[in-house]
């Protein structure tokens, strides 16, 4: 698919020369079946927002620094994730951690349980504690010890590793993970960065994005092309098949045409 320079871009070209920093952040893709195939969770982020405006995303948000504090984990350890992503254990364990904190905060979706065979089934009744994490009042860890919960690292799957173009003014190098939404779980109020939300039936999201309805940054709609053929089954075991290299799109001159193009040499 091949997405053509936005004209807003052709401003950002000093940037080139001289990038912002990134962010390490993590984000999920929160997937149920659905009667038309696997469906996402979007959230449209509201047009004031400096980061995206505008553009539906996946759950997720930047690193905190509890997020590299001890904490109750089952499921591969950091050293495995670690591997998967292509960077040292302490990284990778707060990115395990940022993404399920996050997906909490914003969604209610909790991938956590009492134990390595459970996981809990409602969790409406913890607004109080995700409005705290959102402030940074408590860690991910110390919520998960008060309620007597292990984070569930097995519930989750490595799927993509991007990086945002050196030409945009803020930046993340992003890992992105796939997860069911648990049985009995449902998606909760959202926070306020998202103006609408939506279950999207990926076999026809697509399709939306093609009409203008719908706007999405290249590693989300690339993420939920990959998710379209997929089913909640089939879908941990996809993610561990995946090799994992970090994608950051280039800006490449074709035809007198400027054009977003992965590392990989593939038109955005």
């Amino acid at each position: 698919m091949r997405i053509p320079l936005p004209e807003s871009l052709h401003l950002r070209m000093d940037l080139i020369a001289n990038p912002v920093p990134t962010r390490a952040a993590a984000t999920i893709a929160v997937v149920r079946d659905g009667t038309h195939g696997l469906e996402a969770f979007l959230m449209r982020r509201r047009s004031a927002l400096s980061f995206a405006p505008g553009m539906y995303v996946f759950p997720g948000g930047s690193v905190h620094p509890s997020d590299s504090d001890e904490i109750t984990w089952v499921g591969p350890p950091p050293e495995q994730w670690a591997q998967r992503f292509s960077c040292h254990a302490e990284l990778a364990k707060a990115l395990v951690v940022s993404a399920v904190r996050e997906t909490f905060e914003e969604t209610g979706v909790l991938l956590a349980g009492p134990d390595e065979h459970s996981v809990l089934d409602d969790t409406t009744g913890l607004e109080a504690f995700r409005e705290a994490l959102e402030n940074e009042e408590l860690s991910f860890a110390d919520f998960l010890n008060q309620q007597d919960l292990v984070l569930r690292a097995d519930l989750i799957g490595a799927w993509a590793h991007w990086i945002t173009p050196v030409f945009e003014p803020k930046r993340f190098d992003t890992r992105f993970f796939v997860a069911a939404i648990p049985t009995g779980q449902r998606i909760d109020s959202v926070n306020q960065e998202a103006d609408k939300t939506m279950w999207a039936p990926l076999s026809t999201v697509l399709d939306e994005i093609t009409a203008g309805r719908v706007s999405m940054l290249p590693p989300t709609l690339v993420t939920c092309q990959e998710l379209s053929v997929l089913t909640t089954e089939t879908l941990l075991p996809a993610a561990q098949n995946r090799t994992i290299t970090p994608i950051e799109p280039k800006i490449e001159e074709e035809d007198g045409q400027l054009w977003l193009v992965s590392d990989r040499g593939e038109h955005l």
